[in-house]
């Protein structure tokens, strides 16, 4: 079974020299269930759909395969918002 190339959200930093070729990404999705933490998109590089908070992760830089485009501060911010708390980070 092959899996399928998805698009996400580079959240971390480029990783230095001495660091783990990793990156954290909140991944996208075009299957909603109306969740809390989807988070709807209207960026003109993805389909219609949300980021998926609950499904943060983290992988291998060679996983990211290429630049889809820059996700507007005002759809960034929520995203943000909505990966503090479910971490429990938020106020």
């Amino acid at each position: 079974m092959v899996a399928k190339t998805r698009p996400g959200l580079i959240l971390s930093i480029p990783p230095g020299d001495l660091e783990r070729a990793l990156l954290t990404l909140v991944p996208h999705t075009t299957s909603l269930r109306g969740g809390a933490f989807e988070v709807p998109t209207t960026a003109s590089f993805l389909r219609p759909g949300a980021f998926n908070v609950q499904g943060l992760m983290t992988v291998p830089t060679s996983l990211a395969l290429r630049f889809l485009g820059r996700l507007p501060e005002a759809q960034l911010r929520p995203v943000e918002a909505a990966v503090l708390q479910w971490l429990g980070l938020g106020s």
